[in-house]
């Protein structure tokens, strides 16, 4: 249907799309810390499970449509795309925290035990690549370990949260998780609503996600674009608006562990975008239709993590600019990898 439509409508609909993504996601952001109260898991897990699983909605089904379609490299590229974009995102958040180091506020082990699961979960691909292509009906058996250990890292957050074995050391900088007092009426709203709120904003952060995918695939074709770069840098970006949206709008309400978690929680649960689009993809195992600059995007969206996680432990006070060394670190890093990815795109 989209091949028939002109190019300026196609993209005015992907810019239509993105609008919708961009203001459910920042709608979501109040809702899950008044969940995260509510139900007592406390901010890092509801940002790691709750906030990460809604934001990163829209990006699922850009990977699952876009591998349906035919389109392996887009779909690999949005999903690791996403993490290293998201990861840059909560770099914009700690500038925006002018109080101290936003990684030394918010110190939560739940935040530094995610991290370390994310790094694992991406090198998982990095192997597949490197071994030989077995599939059982077209599906790689990598695909079916990723989800298996994020569930297990899941019940381990949760067991963190409940008897942790050590503690971050408290400074006059440290904001705890303190659940708020809802004095202004809203308490009114049964939590159970709240979930149906939550899972209304969850659909339509789907309708938007699968309209960017075809839109995506159909501004691909049309415009002969590298599937890599529609991936990691348009895709991946626009259906991670909400991280950052979500992300400010929660550290300016104080819930800093609720905005980490989410980051580092959306970018663990992004890691089941290649088990869906594995699935999805019908030509084989995703992770052998991969290119070079897609692994190259595995390998950045590593390194930032591993970067961000070195934050989370030093837990700095404040450094140049009153933003931590790994947050101008991760930009500089990310900023790199973009123009060394669109130099390679535009060279002969």
């Amino acid at each position: 249907m989209l091949a028939n439509w002109p190019i300026h409508d196609v993209l005015g609909l992907f810019a239509l799309a993105a609008i919708v993504v961009l203001l459910t996601g920042l709608w979501i952001t109040g809702l899950v810390d008044r969940l995260a109260d509510r139900t007592g898991i406390g901010e890092a897990i509801a940002g790691a499970i709750l906030l990460g699983m809604a934001t990163s909605l829209s990006g699922t089904i850009v990977s699952v449509t876009v591998a349906w379609d035919g389109y392996a490299s887009m779909a690999y590229a949005n999903s690791i795309g996403g993490i290293a974009a998201q990861t840059a995102f909560l770099a914009v958040a700690d500038i925006v925290y002018r109080k101290a180091n936003l990684e030394h506020a918010a110190a939560d082990l739940a935040n530094i035990f995610q991290a370390v699961t994310l790094i694992v979960l991406l090198t998982l691909p990095l192997l597949a690549s490197t071994l030989a292509e077995v599939s059982v009906f077209a599906i790689h058996p990598v695909s079916l370990v990723i989800p298996a250990i994020y569930v297990g890292a899941l019940f381990a957050t949760r067991a963190l949260h409940e008897t942790p074995m050590w503690r971050p050391v408290d400074t006059d900088d440290t904001r705890t998780d303190r659940p708020e007092d809802e004095t202004d009426g809203s308490r009114d709203t049964s939590t159970a609503r709240l979930f149906v709120i939550f899972a209304i904003l969850m659909l339509l952060m789907a309708c938007a996600g699968w309209t960017i995918a075809k839109t995506a695939g159909a501004i691909t074709a049309r415009l002969e674009l590298s599937e890599t770069l529609m991936g990691a840098l348009a895709t991946a970006v626009v259906t991670s608006m909400p991280e950052l949206v979500t992300t400010v709008a929660a550290v300016r309400r104080g819930a800093l562990q609720l905005a980490v978690g989410g980051i580092i929680g959306g970018n663990t649960f992004d890691t089941l975008f290649l088990t869906a689009a594995d699935v999805s993809y019908r030509d084989g195992s995703i992770y052998h239709a991969a290119t070079v600059n897609d692994q190259f995007w595995t390998l950045t969206a590593i390194l930032m993590t591993g970067i961000l996680l070195s934050g989370l432990i030093l837990r700095q006070r404040r450094g140049p600019g009153r933003i931590g060394v790994e947050s101008l670190t991760i930009l500089v890093v990310y900023a790199g990898a973009i123009t060394l990815q669109v130099m390679t795109a535009s060279g002969p």
